[in-house]
């Protein structure tokens, strides 16, 4: 692709892309201990680069690389294509880009995390999704029917605000720091 081009044109969008304050503002709710898990559908790494640790990243990760045999994920930068296809360090098998593509099933054991995850949070955030591409739309639902509390982060109304407990009708760079900061806040306090 070449400039001009609308492929070209996201791809140097996405590659430009930083982390924001929301993303800023997870990281420090995982740190001070109050977000154990954070399940994103984004690809774009942001999430990792901005500092979160424990990430599931349910339609994988546009900067790695995954065995398809053994489910290994690397860095794309760091790992040497000597061979097309690529081929796993540890088992052999193909190396393709970590991102699901539509058709292609979430990889078992991340799908198998977020469940776990879903199942035991007192609260969950749902932010910026619309709530309509499964199986990760239903995640909420599981976390609502084991008691959890629901808080929507989102400008705009989406499948899930019926079932949300809380509605915050922000971008999430604009709320999370509020959220973040009154959390953190009362800690101290």
């Amino acid at each position: 692709t070449q400039p001009g081009n609308p492929t070209y044109e996201m791809k140097q969008a996405v590659d430009r892309a930083r982390p924001n304050p929301g993303h800023h503002a997870l990281v420090e709710l995982e740190r001070a201990g109050w977000l154990r898990y954070l399940i994103t559908q984004n690809v774009d790494n942001l999430h990792l680069q901005a500092g979160s640790i424990n990430v599931g990243e349910i339609h994988g990760n546009r900067t790695k690389l995954r065995c398809l045999e053994c489910g290994l994920r690397v860095y794309k930068d760091a790992y040497p294509v000597v061979a097309i296809p690529p081929r796993c360090p540890e088992c052999g098998g193909t190396m393709k880009i970590d991102t699901v593509m539509f058709g292609e099933p979430i990889p078992s054991s991340v799908m198998a995390i977020c469940l776990e995850e879903a199942k035991k949070c007192d609260c969950m955030l749902l932010i910026g999704t619309s709530g309509s591409v499964h199986p990760a739309a239903s995640l909420p639902l599981v976390a609502r029917g084991r008691g959890a509390t629901l808080i929507e982060i989102n400008p705009y109304p989406t499948s899930l605000t019926p079932v949300a407990d809380l509605r915050l009708r922000l971008p999430s760079a604009q709320a999370l720091p509020q959220l973040a900061g009154n959390v953190l806040a009362g800690l101290r306090a």
